[in-house]
Formats: structure tokens, C-alpha cells, sequence
């Protein structure tokens, strides 16, 4: 399959979790609400951010913008980013600073916009400036938009991002780049919150899913392998445990049919000396352990190719995973 045939990908928990990511140094002042509704009615930001403590700046060159009030707007890859999306994001935030609970609850030199979006928006930015705006790249990929503003608001164009501290977001494209992938890989290999942990893992779940082939060719390279396998354990476990119960079912109907045949064959032949009830109960018996443990042995089987196919993992790696003992390792690897 194709990378351009994958099913419909969810960008936008990868893009929050992989925020998340980013703004790391600074999270226990920062308080992140995903899809925060504005209304009763369906319309919600994709991102707020709220800063806890005024004096203390965000150390990832994103958050240098931050205020005490943050409204995030994402653009997956196959969004566009116009000047209609660019006053929709801003009406967003007037609309949040508007639902304050009391007047003025939310100062609008304390709310802040930040639109992502991977592709660089030249028709947007060309807008802007001819209605008397200024861009400034404050940082490799991050303009700020001056003049004619309601509030302080950047544009990160996240392809455009450094790679050191931005790997995470870069990794959100449909052409994600190994050099990324391993950056991420190994800038977050020393997380070991549960927090952070679903974190990693949502944004390699879309990154996976959006460049197939590439996480197919790393997962090739052994050192590799194994820190993609400890970063995503959740996944590996899914994958045993779907690959076991499709192969298991497979297996019991394979030992059903073969119990039927084997029964009804010594059955007959113990049923012409013994009688035919009591040769047919033996060789029911006798047939269905003979064709139950065929049945096993075909599902550790299957198990084993399915992994070998979904994981692009070798025969031993695939056996070192759902723990087949040493001494049976021979007799699957001889099958496949």
C-alpha cells in the first residue's frame, strides 16, 4: 500500500501531543486544554495553552511569544491556510476573551495566536502585507505578524523549523525526513512519564501511518528497531495480541476440522473391532488433541509471519516477542 492510500489520518491529537512535546522544559507552568470549547455549540479551538506564571518565559523559541492566554490553531498537511482561516483563528480568540465570566476577565494584552501549518502560506503572507502588515521570522520558521493586530500573533511554519529543538512537529508530514525521525527518537528516548509516554507515542502513530516506508526502512536498522520498539510498546503489544487471537481462531477451526477428520477416520477403523460408538468416542478424542495441537503450532505460526509483515522485524525478533522457547525456534523458522 501506498503511502497516498492510507486511510484518513487524525493529525490533530498527533500535532497537541507533539506541542506538548516542545514546550517540555516549561509544562509545570503551562496548562494545556485541547479543543477547547468557546460555546455550547460546536465551536472549539484545536489548542489553548495557559501560562501559569507571568514572569517565568518558555524556553522552546515557540512559547517566546506566550502571555498568560494562548489560542493554538493547527492545519494538518491537507488543509490550506488563508485570510479567511487567519480571521476565523482570530475570532476564536475574541470570542474566548468575550466569554470571560466577568468583565474583562480576560485582558487582550495577555491573549496571544499561534497558527501551525507545515507548508509555507505565501498567499496568506502576501495578503497580510498588502493590507499593511509586517512579518518578521523572529526564528527559523516562526513569523510574527506586526501592525494592525488585535493581539500578538505568530505563524509557524513547521518544515521551515530547526530540527534540534522542533523534530517533533517536522515529523508531521506526509514527507517526514529520517533525520527527524531519529532527532525525536533520541531527544525523547530519556521521558519516562506516563504523560510523556502517550505523547511519544500519538506522534508516531500519525507519523507512522502518514510515511509507511519509511518507518519500514528504520525499522530494519537493529539499533534502531529497538528504540522505535521501546517507544512504542503499546503498539507492538496491540499487534501481538491481534495477530495471536486472528491466528488463535484460526488455529481452533484448523483443529476442528482436522479433529473431525482424524475422528471420523480411526473412528471407523476402531469401530469395525471395538463397535462403532466406542471406536467413534476414541477416535473423536484422539483425533480433535491431534488436530488441536496442529492447530496451535499453525497460530504461532501465523502470529510469527504477521509480525515478521507488520513490524518489517526478522524471524528471531518476532519469536524474542511473544517469547517462543529456544528449543522450538527451529521448527517455526523451518516452516517459514
Amino acid at each position: 500500500m501506498s503511502d497516498q492510500k492510507v486511510a484518513a489520518i487524525q493529525w490533530h491529537p498527533g500535532f497537541c501531543s507533539a506541542a506538548e512535546l516542545e514546550l517540555i522544559s516549561n509544562k509545570d507552568i503551562l496548562e494545556f486544554q485541547r479543543e477547547y470549547h468557546l460555546s455550547k455549540e460546536p465551536i472549539r479551538m484545536d489548542l489553548l495553552i495557559i501560562k501559569k506564571l507571568a514572569d517565568v518565559r518558555t524556553e522552546n523559541e515557540i512559547g517566546h511569544i506566550f502571555k498568560r492566554y494562548n489560542v493554538v490553531e493547527y492545519k494538518s498537511p491537507e488543509d490550506s491556510l488563508s485570510i479567511d482561516d487567519y480571521y476565523k483563528t482570530i475570532g476564536y480568540a475574541c470570542l474566548y476573551k468575550g466569554l470571560g465570566t466577568t468583565v474583562n476577565q480576560i485582558p487582550a494584552d495577555e491573549l496571544t495566536i499561534s497558527i501551525f501549518r507545515e507548508g509555507y502560506p505565501r498567499e496568506l503572507f502576501e495578503t497580510l502585507v498588502k493590507s499593511g502588515r509586517t512579518l518578521e521570522e523572529r526564528y527559523p520558521g516562526i513569523y510574527y505578524i506586526h501592525e494592525n493586530t488585535l493581539f500578538d500573533t505568530q505563524v509557524v511554519v513547521t518544515s521551515r523549523l530547526s530540527i534540534k529543538n522542533h523534530s517533533g512537529l517536522r515529523i508531521l508530514s506526509r514527507n517526514a525526513q529520517e533525520e527527524d525521525v531519529r532527532a525525536f527518537i533520541a531527544g525523547t528516548a530519556c521521558l519516562t512519564g506516563q504523560g510523556d509516554r502517550n505523547n511519544i507515542d500519538a506522534v508516531l502513530q500519525v507519523s507512522i501511518s502518514a510515511n509507511q516506508k519509511l518507518y519500514q526502512g528504520i525499522r530494519r536498522d537493529m539499533g534502531m528497531c529497538e528504540a522505535l520498539k521501546e517507544l512504542m510498546k503499546d503498539e507492538i503489544a496491540k499487534t501481538v495480541a491481534e495477530a495471536s487471537a486472528k491466528a488463535a481462531a484460526e488455529g481452533m477451526k484448523l483443529g476442528m476440522e482436522k479433529g473431525m477428520e482424524k475422528g471420523m477416520e480411526k473412528g471407523m477403523e476402531k469401530g469395525m473391532e471395538k463397535g462403532m460408538e466406542k471406536g467413534m468416542e476414541k477416535g473423536m478424542k484422539k483425533g480433535m488433541e491431534k488436530g488441536m495441537e496442529k492447530g496451535s503450532d499453525h497460530a504461532i505460526l501465523s502470529v510469527i509471519t504477521n509480525l515478521m509483515e507488520t513490524m518489517r522485524w526478522t524471524s528471531e525478533q518476532a519469536m524474542d516477542a511473544i517469547k517462543v522457547p529456544a528449543a522450538d525456534r527451529s521448527k517455526y523458522a523451518s516452516r517459514l
